[in-house]
């Protein structure tokens, strides 16, 4: 446990130091190994706080937008269960007990409805991503309703982010349609940030 905290803290004071365009080159270095090699590199990042729209971007502008949107949602999907059991095995009923605040009427609200209380604060950014996958694992929800249910609900954020890094590489080469690619991002994108977190709002008031 100590080992992870240390990684978390390592990546959060050193996450202004990680640059995209170093990121990028390095994938498209791998040639067939890139995909597996940008799975993996989420599902790591994401339960050690690395940014996961930078990756999603990432993913976009080397895969394209529809390849890049099923990595991505892949790796964040496998990225968030490893953070939900490490928080499952090693916050106990203690943690779990002694919890107040958001975080305290999350798990309240998860116990209660399950499922769907975990699709809405997917979509109702009430706490960042990497935040949300540890505090879902001190719920008493099963692990299969968790990884549906967000797997599901992430998927307009990766389409929209997986857009834009497509439309910036396309942008970057000068491409005709770089600016009707990037005004789907836009449009997914506020879609995933404005309209679903309403209509998720006004379905489940709180």
């Amino acid at each position: 446990m100590v080992a992870v905290l240390s990684a978390i803290g390592f990546t959060i004071s050193n996450r202004d130091a990680i640059d995209p365009a170093v990121v990028q080159d390095g994938l498209n270095s791998l040639g067939s190994w890139a995909a597996p090699a940008f799975v993996l590199a989420y599902a790591v990042g994401a339960p050690l706080f690395f940014p996961g729209s930078v990756l999603t971007l990432t993913g976009g502008a080397v895969f394209g937008p529809v390849q890049g949107t099923l990595l991505s949602l892949l790796g964040a999907t496998l990225g968030a269960t490893l953070s939900f059991q490490f928080a499952r095995v090693t916050g106990g009923g203690w943690v779990r007990d002694h919890l107040g605040g958001k975080l305290g009427r999350l798990v309240e609200g998860v116990d209660n409805e399950g499922w769907r209380f975990v699709a809405f604060v997917r979509l109702v950014p009430v706490f960042p991503y990497s935040v949300l996958n540890y505090a879902l694992g001190l719920t008493r929800i099963s692990l299969v309703e968790y990884v549906v249910a967000s797997a599901l609900c992430m998927i307009p954020g990766a389409a929209a982010y997986s857009y834009l890094g497509y439309a910036g590489r396309e942008a970057l080469t000068g491409s005709a349609s770089a600016i009707q690619v990037g005004m789907t991002g836009l449009g997914l994108l506020a879609i995933a940030a404005f309209l679903l977190p309403r209509l998720a709002s006004r379905m489940h008031p709180t």
